[in-house]
């Protein structure tokens, strides 16, 4: 394989767009003072970034007595990402740029149990819709990212034995959406996004954080050191499938679980049992968001399994945070619309099973992004990976030897 040459001059340029991304306006001079490098160097690298887009001048320049000098910043608008949250019935969509900020965004009904080309099709359909109202094209998405209800190789971005997505497993995600929306794609599980989301909106400060999604089904993704943990094969975070203990001490007997076993943590506390339950007393409830709908209208019966519900995961969840000793603990999922129903419960069973030390700074609360947890965090991976050092000086490097080469 030919090596491409490499310009010393403009190869550290990915560094200088790091520094800039802050959204400060800095002239070259104060980028020549912050990383040691000559002032001549600091200018090539900025017009290898000006060139691409990546950076833009701003209108306003700064001065410091003398004659007022040029600044630049990072241009956020150059280019947009694309993002999907699926989960087992419906999935949200979203168009941002690369400051995270949601330029659009849809929530639609998609059941991945019709399996990947028919779920994957819609997808591709909606965002081509979505850039169209935004008058984007396709030549202007940088990356794309993907979350899924299930377990994922992160390596390979491929589904891995999901347990309700038949005909998923070991399709090729990335490399079908690639050829059909011409960027790369980044896959992950659903909750390990959503984790990254929350963990975006509370800042680089928050070392250790778990998300737990309550929805149709339980799961878990755990920011470990500032880094999102995965695992060796990507399982990393499945507490539903832990044995769940009920409030009164006992187990959850023979609930069985769509994974085979029995007493799992999802086949008693998730939405798709609660709805269940509830059928089984003859209430209409087809899954997580009918039954806190119920919940709002007043209905008993749905409160009492809600917080239930909660006391079940906390349970679980104590072990963890004796184990894991989290700073934060987020709830997410549909169930997270009930509120202090569940959160009560969660707190109760966490704060009576786990040690003082543990608990001792810990925060338990709802997600504050809601919906959007796992487009924001589907993005924040794609925009991580798209702008990191490397990424960008090879971008750089290959429009420096042909300027027809594309951008990112």
């Amino acid at each position: 394989m030919a090596v491409m040459p490499q310009d010393p001059q403009i190869a550290g340029a990915g560094a200088l767009l790091a520094i800039l991304r802050d959204g400060r306006a800095r002239t070259r001079a104060e980028l020549a003072q912050l990383t040691g490098l000559a002032r001549s160097t600091v200018s090539q690298r900025l017009d290898a970034l000006m060139q691409d887009g990546w950076v833009v001048a701003t209108e306003d320049a700064i001065s410091s007595g003398g004659r007022p000098a040029a600044a630049f910043v990072f241009n956020e608008s150059v280019r947009v990402v694309l993002t999907a949250d699926l989960g087992a019935t419906h999935a949200r969509l979203a168009v941002l740029d690369l400051g995270m900020s949601v330029l659009a965004e849809r929530a639609v009904e998609l059941h991945v149990d019709r399996g990947p080309r028919d779920t994957l099709g819609r997808v591709v359909a909606e965002f081509e819709t979505l850039l169209a109202g935004l008058g984007r094209e396709l030549a202007q998405v940088c990356g794309v990212g993907v979350g899924l209800p299930g377990p994922v190789d992160h390596g390979t971005g491929r589904p891995a034995n999901p347990p309700i997505m038949p005909g998923w497993d070991g399709f090729p995600v990335p490399e079908w959406l690639g050829e059909r929306l011409g960027a790369p794609v980044l896959v992950d599980n659903d909750v390990n996004i959503m984790a990254l989301g929350e963990h975006w909106t509370v800042g680089q400060d928050t070392d250790h954080l778990i998300f737990i999604k309550i929805g149709t089904g339980i799961g878990c993704g755990i920011i470990s050191g500032r880094r999102l943990h995965r695992g060796a094969q990507g399982a990393a975070g499945d507490v539903g499938h832990i044995r769940a203990v009920l409030a009164d001490g006992g187990s959850a007997g023979d609930a069985v679980c769509r994974c085979g076993n029995i007493g799992c943590l999802e086949a008693v506390a998730s939405g798709a049992s609660m709805a269940a339950e509830l059928r089984a007393q003859g209430v209409a409830a087809d899954g997580s968001r009918d039954v806190v709908a119920l919940l709002r209208a007043g209905d008993t019966r749905a409160a009492r399994l809600i917080r239930q519900a909660g006391r079940e995961v906390g349970g679980v969840m104590a072990a963890i945070v004796n184990f894991f000793n989290p700073s934060v603990i987020v709830i997410g999922g549909d169930i997270a619309d009930a509120g202090e129903h569940v959160l009560a419960g969660v707190r109760e069973a966490i704060y009576s099973r786990s040690l003082p030390l543990a608990t001792q700074h810990l925060t338990i609360r709802a997600s504050r992004l809601g919906d959007r947890a796992g487009v924001i965090g589907a993005a924040a991976m794609v925009v991580e990976h798209v702008l990191a050092p490397d990424m960008i000086d090879q971008s750089v490097q290959a429009r420096a030897v042909d300027p027809a080469a594309p951008v990112g």
